[in-house]
């Protein structure tokens, strides 16, 4: 019999699993709690901005229309990178509460896209029953 799934920190990498295939079987999506930078290009992927806002419009006005409607948390503006609003339980918009699965997988963020190969702890993920509260 398997041993029970353990309850993950995402705040402490020391906690994380080492990355392979087929642990998002199993997992409570805890990488969803994480906080997702993306850029402008995902933006667009996630049809949140417009093609031609995108290529026309200052990136400082496009954040504020978006953190405006509560699609985003933050705007670096130095970088350029945007930050996605998450729920008040800390779960990314897009992650479907009762399937704990992602309702945008197809156009999701490169951010997304790379983990766990890149990230806090490149190739380990906070695997696991759901996150520890923050």
């Amino acid at each position: 019999m398997r041993s029970p799934i353990a309850v993950v920190d995402v705040d402490r990498c020391e906690t994380w699993t080492r990355y392979k295939n087929g642990l998002c079987d199993t997992c409570a999506a805890n990488c969803c709690t994480m906080p997702v930078e993306v850029k402008l290009a995902d933006l667009v992927r996630l049809e949140l901005v417009d093609p031609f806002e995108a290529e026309h419009e200052d990136p400082k006005q496009i954040a504020k229309r978006l953190s405006k409607a509560g699609l985003i948390e933050h705007f670096n503006f130095k970088n350029s990178i945007f930050s996605l609003a998450r729920r008040a339980s800390g779960d990314c918009q897009f992650l479907d509460a009762k399937t704990r699965r992602c309702t945008v997988y197809d156009k999701r963020p490169n951010t997304c896209r790379l983990h766990p190969q890149v990230g806090p702890r490149p190739n380990h993920c906070p695997y696991g029953n759901k996150a520890q509260s923050r």
